[in-house]
């Protein structure tokens, strides 16, 4: 293994993380929290520039396989988490008053920072709306950044060969399949980011044009861009009692679940082959039936038909994107809807998205292995292909989704089994895990849309962590990252 290329990259993105904290230091300044933004960020940001000056020399040997890659994303990943809860325990333990008290345990800021990274955003706070503005920020900003990815932004930023970048890329974007929109890697992740940041800009302004006040605005869209959901009000969206600010946050949480590539498709002028995507198709059916069918489950006499598709709406968007943002308390709705809910987390979003779960790709190329082994089994001498959009689908890629369903389903069972060794209910600590798993946030009972994670102890907030990391970065690369073969030197 190149331990040296490892250490120097790992050393880069903690100076990469120290200036994603400035701007949160700037917003203290501008709402008069210098001291709290003095004493909160710039000790962290201090540390995390002197572990960056390992990477300022480059090390002889600069080659990056797979096994490297994967180790850098997995261990960048939890170094972020480590430093950037660190914010919030400072703000704990010396501004009380200002956090409410409720960030004195290291393991509860590294839960929320984790949640944040992550996008998952599950919390441990009952109350956010008296926590200061840099704080607020950086809770909220940490979704946009892990959004995309911060190694898809290093890769944006630093020059690196085509090979080295693609094992870096290939461990932290989520999918089945990880490709190039232009032939440099570089250029891949610079179109990504240009979408990313383009479609996050749209939508502050369309929160702003509905009454939104700015501050508010951008922590929203950055939980709405990341699939996070984090707010900065204590009632969530439901504090904005606006079907215009429901309709546009639920139009762009959809937005973001979407295959970035399309949007590289659209903006080329090849509209036509965005759209004929199967995956958006099936994403948009998915969709479309989950808001009918809640709509009529949930339709009662005493709330009006478009209040009731518009809260339909809202959540369908919000779950099946893994952000998390509700605007009812959807733990009170049909177990028939609720169901429907349960499905939504597990399936997730696109592949290259940055929403969470299996992903509608997986399931499609799922169910089309049942049906042509149903076929095998009905026809044994006919030939049979897996296709997707016409084309056929090479059985390596059925194999790794094959593989990465049964592990998802066992970090799921184990996740559940080591929850239940505390206290809570098998309903409470199953959503948990698939919330944290999936990176949703909200699930049902003592975990619903209106409660939080606080009650939990800090040995399964810490496993939820690593579960928020394990589902962000798909499983493998944190199982490598504790894997004793990784270490391993390779045989010659």
């Amino acid at each position: 293994m190149n331990r040296r290329m490892v250490v120097f990259l790992l050393s880069r993105i903690m100076a990469f993380e120290a200036i994603l904290m400035l701007p949160s230091f700037i917003v203290g300044l501008i709402y008069g929290e210098a001291a709290i933004a003095a004493l909160c960020f710039l000790p962290v940001m201090g540390v995390l520039l002197l572990l960056g000056l390992f990477g300022l020399k480059k090390p002889k040997n600069m080659t990056i396989y797979a096994r490297e890659g994967f180790l850098t994303v997995a261990a960048a990943w939890v170094l972020m988490s480590v430093f950037g809860a660190v914010p919030f325990f400072l703000l704990g333990n010396v501004f009380p008053t200002a956090a409410g008290g409720e960030f004195v345990s290291y393991w509860d800021c590294l839960f929320e920072i984790a949640s944040g990274l992550t996008t998952t955003g599950a919390s441990i706070l009952e109350t956010v709306e008296q926590l200061p503005h840099c704080i607020l920020f950086w809770r909220s900003f940490s979704h946009w950044i892990g959004g995309m990815g911060v190694l898809v932004f290093v890769l944006a930023v630093m020059p690196m060969s085509e090979e080295r970048s693609m094992h870096l890329m290939r461990a932290e974007v989520p999918g089945p399949v990880v490709g190039k929109l232009v032939p440099r890697m570089r250029d891949t992740a610079k179109i990504l980011y240009a979408v990313y940041s383009a479609l996050t800009v749209i939508l502050i302004i369309l929160l702003c044009a509905g009454g939104m006040p700015l501050f508010e605005s951008v922590c929203h869209a950055f939980g709405a861009a990341g699939t996070g959901g984090f707010s900065v009000r204590d009632a969530g969206i439901k504090a904005y009692d606006s079907t215009y600010i429901h309709v546009v946050l639920s139009t762009f949480m959809l937005l973001f679940g979407v295959n970035f590539s399309l949007y590289h498709l659209i903006l080329i002028g090849k509209w036509k082959n965005a759209v004929r995507s199967e995956e958006l198709r099936v994403y948009g059916g998915i969709v479309t039936a989950a808001v009918v069918l809640i709509t009529i489950n949930t339709a009662s006499a005493a709330t009006r038909f478009g209040i009731t598709l518009r809260d339909a709406y809202f959540q369908v968007s919000s779950i099946i994107t893994t952000t998390g943002y509700a605007t009812v308390n959807f733990d009170a709705w049909p177990g028939f809807s609720k169901m429907i809910l349960l499905l939504l987390m597990v399936m997730g979003a696109c592949a290259g998205s940055t929403g969470g779960g299996l992903k509608i790709s997986r399931i499609v190329i799922l169910f089309k292995t049942v049906r042509q082994e149903v076929r095998k089994l009905l026809h044994p001498r006919a030939v049979t292909v897996v296709r997707i959009e016409g084309k056929p689908i090479h059985t390596d890629l059925i194999r790794a989704t094959m593989v990465f369903f049964v592990l998802y389903m066992t970090c799921l069972a184990a996740g559940v089994l080591l929850l239940s060794l505390g206290e809570q209910d098998f309903l409470t600590n199953f959503t948990a895990t698939l919330a944290c798993l999936s990176n949703i946030g909200p699930g049902l009972a003592l975990v619903g849309p209106t409660e939080n994670y606080g009650f939990y102890s800090s040995a399964s907030k810490v496993l939820l962590s690593f579960e928020m990391l394990a589902g962000r970065l798909e499983l493998f690369p944190i199982i490598m990252l504790f894997s004793p073969l990784t270490y391993r030197h390779r045989s010659k």
